[in-house]
Formats: C-alpha cells, sequence, structure tokens
C-alpha cells in the first residue's frame, strides 16, 4: 500500500518517469538487473526464439521483429541479435533503455555464458556476433548509445505505438514480455489491431502476461493474488499510472482475441498456487472466473497470422 501510494502520488509528478525509475532503484530495488531478473527475461527470450523458430514461412535473416516494451535492458534484442536476426525495432512509450542499460545487459550475458548458464537458453548463439559484444565492451568508452544501439541491429523507438510511421505489413515477427498486464482492455484492444495492421500475412506474435500482483514481487507479506481481493473501483484508487496493472486474467486476453479475430495457434500458461489463491477472499465481482481460471498466473500467447 505504501509503494502504491508514493507511485500514485509520483504519477502526478512532472519527470514522473525518471522520479520513478530512482524510486524503483534506490528504494524497492526493482530495477536492477539481478541474475533473478536476467533469469526472467532470458528464458522469455528463449521462449520466443522457439515459437519463431516454428514458423517455416520466414527466413530469421530476412525477419523483421518488433518488440513492444523496451523497459532498461535490452535483454530479448540482444538474444535475437544473437540467434541471427538482422533487424530489431523495439518500440516502448518512455526512453527507458539507456547506454548504461545496454551494457549492463551486454555484461550479465558475459557473466552467464562464463558459468555456463547461457548456452541453455540460446543453443543458436553465433559466435561472430558474440565477438561484437565483447568488442562493444572493450571499446565502451568510445562508443555512443546510438553506436551500440547499430552493432546489435536494434533501432529502439520512443513513440505512442498508434502514432507510429512505421508501414503496415512490415513485420514478419512480434513479441511482449510482462507488457500486457500494463495496459487497460480498451488500450490493450486497439495495440493487438495495430499488431495486426504491422505484422505480414504468414507471419508470428508472441506475448508473455505476468497475471500476477506486482506489488507481489518485492513484499513477501502478500501473495500473487493479492489484488483479486479488492472491488474494481477500490482498486482504482490503488493503481496508478506508473506502473498500472489491469488484472485481466488469461481468459480475458483470450476472449479478447476471439472478439479481434486473431488466431490463437499456441498457448502455454503456469497453473499458478492453490494454497495461494485460498488465503485470499477473492472479491464477488470475480465470481463468473472458475477456480482455475483465477489460478493462471503466466501465460503465452502464440499467434501465427494466416497467409493471404
Amino acid at each position: 500500500m505504501l509503494k502504491a501510494a508514493v507511485q500514485k502520488g509520483i504519477s502526478f509528478l512532472p519527470a514522473r518517469e525518471r522520479i520513478n525509475y530512482w524510486f524503483q532503484k534506490n528504494v524497492t530495488k526493482g530495477v536492477l538487473l539481478t541474475d533473478e531478473h536476467f533469469g526472467y527475461k532470458i528464458q522469455h527470450a528463449s521462449d520466443h526464439l522457439r515459437f519463431f523458430a516454428e514458423n517455416k514461412n520466414f527466413d530469421k535473416k530476412d525477419c523483421r521483429v518488433l518488440e513492444l516494451g523496451t523497459g532498461w535492458y535490452p535483454i530479448v534484442p540482444i538474444a535475437l541479435y544473437l540467434s541471427g536476426y538482422n533487424d530489431i525495432v523495439s518500440v516502448d512509450l518512455s526512453g527507458w533503455l539507456t547506454k548504461q542499460g545496454q551494457l549492463t545487459a551486454i555484461k550479465k550475458f558475459m557473466a552467464w555464458r562464463s558459468d555456463g548458464k547461457l548456452q541453455k537458453f540460446l543453443p543458436d548463439l553465433d559466435e561472430g556476433r558474440w565477438s561484437v559484444l565483447t568488442e562493444i565492451i572493450s571499446d565502451e568508452e568510445k562508443l555512443s548509445y546510438e553506436d551500440i544501439n547499430k552493432k546489435i541491429c536494434l533501432e529502439a523507438r520512443v513513440e505512442n505505438l498508434f502514432e507510429t510511421t512505421m508501414e503496415n505489413h512490415s513485420f514478419e515477427l512480434i513479441c511482449s514480455n510482462n507488457t500486457f498486464e500494463h495496459v487497460h482492455a480498451p488500450v490493450l484492444k486497439k495495440i493487438l489491431e495495430k499488431f495486426r495492421a504491422l505484422i505480414k500475412p504468414g507471419g508470428t506474435m508472441s506475448h508473455f502476461i505476468d497475471m500476477s500482483d506486482h506489488f507481489a514481487h518485492f513484499d513477501s507479506s502478500i501473495n500473487i493474488y493479492n489484488f483479486l481481493k479488492y472491488s474494481k473501483a477500490a482498486w482504482q484508487r490503488i493503481d496508478n499510472d506508473i506502473q498500472p496493472q489491469n488484472r485481466l486474467r488469461f481468459v480475458d486476453y483470450k476472449k479478447m482475441y476471439a472478439d479481434l479475430g486473431i488466431p490463437i495457434t499456441k498457448e502455454e500458461t503456469r497453473p499458478g498456487n492453490p494454497e495461494a489463491l485460498a488465503q485470499i477472499n477473492v472479491h464477488s465481482e470475480y465470481n463468473d472466473y472458475t477456480k482455475e481460471s483465477l489460478l493462471v498466473s503466466h501465460g503465452y500467447i502464440v499467434s501465427e497470422i494466416a497467409m493471404a
């Protein structure tokens, strides 16, 4: 509740993104690139790569990939680059990514490879491209933020997706990680419609959604279903514009896809924790959900768009 109150206050301030970054870095430690955080992200990257590899319509060397939600560390773009993709675009409303974030991510890749942990996630790692990463670290003082992005085939765009100048049907692959849960349903529907316009026929979309209460990520006194005890009105008072949480369940996302006519060709979910859910007095507004649908805490939705 304290973090919610602070973020609510920050959301009304100028330069709110930078203030929130300072707060999360120095108080909640939510933006530090720990081994745990990197592990989550490199697993997402590995899964996206697996789903993309199942698409036989395009050669990955010729694919243009769009990532929604750049964040502070370009872990997924670097993994895509190391795996042979040549044209990676990442879009975010805010310019979180910095040169320090780039270097921190690259050094974490190096540490994990040195420890023998990276191969599991990137079995097709390109050695020539790995040498580019080592060169970046060797020349880090000389290279600019733009230089580093160019070397890893990344175009990081800070813009509203709805106002983008990117052409329709210009991407073979689209992905996101821990992004959908921060977008309220009406806007998310528009994002999915925009994706459908941007992706080429025969392309693949892969989206990872974290449906847990994100306040539980740093506060061990609550569990991942804690926010389900609040009514919609009460949650609106707690929620904030800095890091909103829509509380949608996996079945809600699937219905959204169905309503928009976007196919779901594969889904992978985590079944959740029944004991944790039993500890929560789930609000009556969720009475129409089955226990199983409330339990699902994380999931992938993969769509292969039909050829024209």
